[in-house]
């Protein structure tokens, strides 16, 4: 064996050591934005058929550079991490494909900045509806390492019942308006546009910012919507999630209360605990502002900071 291939303390082979001396980093990064190939197909696949993998592992990457061949998995993860190459959560891009896209953003963000510019007398919130279950979410959290049991999300009963969360979130303050019951149909939807008509009573105009659930469009909710003039629907690109920030609290809510919770057993206390939550939003909140988006360098954020 050449001293290149010889074994070196810890896991390292000589050429590895010696290997450590050049920067290999654009060598690296050119490759693992490439889909593996097929160096990778044949150390991982499970037949002589099977297809390549989809995403990069440890030993994808060591079959893939031949001058990794003699490196350990551990020693791969230590060179890549000292090439500034580490495992990461990736991002989804997501195009909508409504037509109109860019003209409903334009008024959106014309509507941002009218509310921005006359806070006293128009309101912007942004509207949207959730459900969650009895059931905690499973997650990760920290406890003893294995081979200890991981932590349980325990689904106690013999049921998963649901509730259904309607919520208006203030652009300007952060407010939350919300209302919860077993089914938001129609009629809740009514009831809730009503209650931001008292909560806004003073406003001259309340923009309300939604998606194109069929409900909102549905007659009885339109005729509703008649009858209340102040309110403005102003509505959302199809399936572009990321321009209504009451998502993001939505997460923040599975996050915090959902995930892991254990009150599987007790329907009341979880409802209790979830509306807890929601309701610490019911006054100006910064903080909610800056987690959804509101507040920052981005595009609604700016709109509301230059009106």
């Amino acid at each position: 064996m050449s001293a290149w291939a010889s074994a070196a303390p810890g896991g390292f082979s000589t050429v590895a050591s010696i290997g450590c001396v050049f920067d290999r980093t654009d060598e690296l990064l050119e490759r693992l934005q490439r889909a593996p190939g097929e160096q990778a197909r044949q150390e991982l696949a499970p037949t002589p058929d099977g297809p390549a993998p989809s995403r990069w592992t440890l030993r994808g990457v060591r079959a893939t550079f031949p001058w990794l061949k003699h490196y350990t998995l551990s020693g791969v993860w230590r060179l890549l991490h000292r090439h500034k190459l580490h495992i990461r959560s990736a991002r989804v891009r997501q195009l909508s494909p409504d037509p109109e896209y860019l003209t409903k953003l334009e008024h959106l963000l014309s509507c941002l900045r009218d509310a921005a510019a006359h806070p006293d007398e128009v309101v912007l919130v942004f509207l949207d509806e959730m459900g969650y279950y009895r059931w905690p979410k499973e997650g990760r959290t920290w406890g003893p390492a294995a081979p200890t049991p991981a932590p349980l999300a325990d689904r106690d009963g013999p049921n998963n019942k649901q509730w259904r969360v309607i919520g208006a979130l203030n652009a300007l303050t952060g407010r939350l308006d919300y209302l919860d019951a077993y089914i938001i149909g129609r009629e809740k939807v009514i009831q809730f546009y009503r209650q931001l008509g008292t909560v806004y009573g003073e406003a001259r105009r309340i923009y309300v910012v939604q998606d194109n659930w069929s409900i909102h469009t549905h007659p009885e909710v339109q005729a509703a919507l008649a009858s209340l003039p102040q309110i403005e629907p102003v509505w959302l690109p199809t399936y572009a999630p990321w321009l209504n920030p009451i998502e993001k609290l939505w997460r923040w809510l599975r996050e915090q209360v959902l995930t892991l919770h254990r009150l599987a057993g007790d329907w009341h206390a979880l409802r209790e605990r979830v509306n807890a939550f929601l309701s610490q939003f019911a006054e100006a909140a910064d903080e909610l502002l800056h987690y959804v988006g509101l507040l920052g360098e981005g595009k609604l954020a700016q709109a509301l900071a230059d009106p």
